[in-house]
């Protein structure tokens, strides 16, 4: 390497490592700004020179390991003794300013060690923990005990259980693959309670457009029938009501679009060609809706309940189960008729609910459809998913009462329909 270049690359590192520990230092010297003068573990510039020491560090280790080594130590010593002379006598005692310090001392040796990408992560993602202090503590003054359980499921099932299932082919026909089934249990539960904590801190005054959203990440069709039959009862504003059924659409789209990139990449542009402009046709209609209706009034929208279980794990087995036996009975369609016969099935299956055609398709073999291919089967599914919601909402409340949500999912159709000519 040219002497040069490597002598500015060395700078280069250095310059890294004493910038990141200045933006920590920068944080944390603005969070302590009101602090009286000497009580603070460490300022502005200590913080810099932390991560300055670290970069020499990392640039010491390829040459002069054992020098490298006793400039950490010391630094890292330095850490720890000023915090401890720091909280001495101190009734309330921190770790951040301290942990700070030496996430900063790391960083520093990354950058000085050519880890330019990685030391940067690292000290974006310490400073916005450490700037979102207030938001932290304000969600644990008001986080329940039934909430704690449900984060504490859901890394279970996404953390413990999932990695540790394999992803070879068994069953019969070989059609299923446990890793991806149990991926669909943590997708769906993880919607689940994404929607309900969405739910939760939008507030009463949008209760029940938010929980229209939050059910929607599960199943917009029982969102739909639920919301078609408020309007039957006169149960809630009717303008809400039927803006809840445009935004259970929209969510709908961007959920199965979610779902495609996740279990069936493949066949996500071509699917997101049509599903992008039904999406943002149902958009259109909530907002259309809306502007008829003006702002939510909080003592209508108290009458939308958050869902009682923030981690209902019965709907996300209940599609697993009927996920495995639509994977067996698409295998066997396809070895039987082909291509046809498995997009006959797929649609069918979509009818009631659209997420299983997708994770059907994404548990068949990767050489079994082209990527076009893919993409064109799983628009039938979406498609007559939300004609047969919008013909059960005209069923269950009467076109009177329920025509603009109706006719929101009819425009989505003929919008996500209208690329078909183009793909075929």
């Amino acid at each position: 390497m040219n002497p040069a270049a490597l002598s500015w690359s060395q700078f280069e590192a250095v310059l890294l490592a004493l910038a990141l520990g200045l933006l920590i230092g920068l944080q944390r010297g603005w969070a302590q700004r009101g602090d009286p003068a000497g009580s603070r573990f460490a300022g502005f510039r200590t913080y810099g020179l932390i991560g300055l020491s670290g970069g020499m560090a990392g640039l010491l280790q390829a040459i002069a390991p054992a020098l490298s080594f006793i400039l950490l130590g010391a630094t890292a010593t330095l850490v720890v003794a000023g915090y401890w002379r720091a909280t001495a006598g101190r009734d309330r005692i921190s770790g951040t300013a301290s942990l700070a310090g030496l996430i900063t001392l790391a960083a520093g040796y990354l950058a000085g060690t050519g880890s330019y990408a990685m030391a940067s992560a690292i000290t974006g993602l310490t400073v916005l923990l450490l700037a979102m202090r207030r938001q932290l503590h304000h969600v644990l003054r008001h986080i329940d005990e039934a909430e704690i359980a449900a984060i504490g499921r859901f890394a279970l099932l996404a953390m413990v259980i999932l990695p540790l299932l394999p992803d070879t082919p068994m069953g019969p026909l070989d059609a299923w693959r446990p890793r991806q089934l149990w991926l669909v249990v943590v997708l769906v539960s993880g919607f689940s309670f994404a929607g309900y904590v969405g739910a939760r801190w939008l507030g009463s005054t949008r209760g029940l457009l938010a929980t229209a959203a939050a059910g929607s990440m599960v199943s917009s069709t029982a969102v739909t029938v639920s919301l078609a039959g408020k309007l039957r009862d006169a149960a809630g504003d009717r303008v809400i009501v039927n803006a809840g059924i445009a935004l259970a659409s929209a969510v709908m789209f961007l959920r199965v679009m979610v779902l495609a990139a996740a279990l069936a990449p493949r066949a996500l542009p071509t699917f997101a060609t049509l599903a992008l402009p039904g999406m943002a046709i149902s958009l259109a209609g909530f907002v259309l809706i809306m502007r008829g209706r003006g702002s939510v009034r909080a003592k209508e929208a108290d009458a939308a309940p958050l869902p009682r279980n923030p981690f209902d794990l019965k709907p996300a087995l209940v599609l697993m189960a009927l996920t495995m036996a639509l994977t067996v009975a698409a295998r066997w369609v396809l070895d039987r008729f082909g291509q046809a016969g498995l997009a006959t099935v797929l649609a069918l299956s979509g009818v009631v609910d659209v997420d299983s055609a997708i994770i059907t398709l994404g548990n068949l073999p990767q050489d079994t459809l082209s990527a076009r291919v893919a993409g064109l089967v799983l628009v039938p599914p979406v498609l007559l998913n939300t004609l047969f919601k919008a013909g059960t909402a005209v069923g269950v409340a009467g076109w009177r009462a329920v025509w603009p949500g109706a006719l929101t999912l009819v425009a989505a159709v003929l919008a996500a329909a209208a690329p078909l000519p183009f793909l075929i």
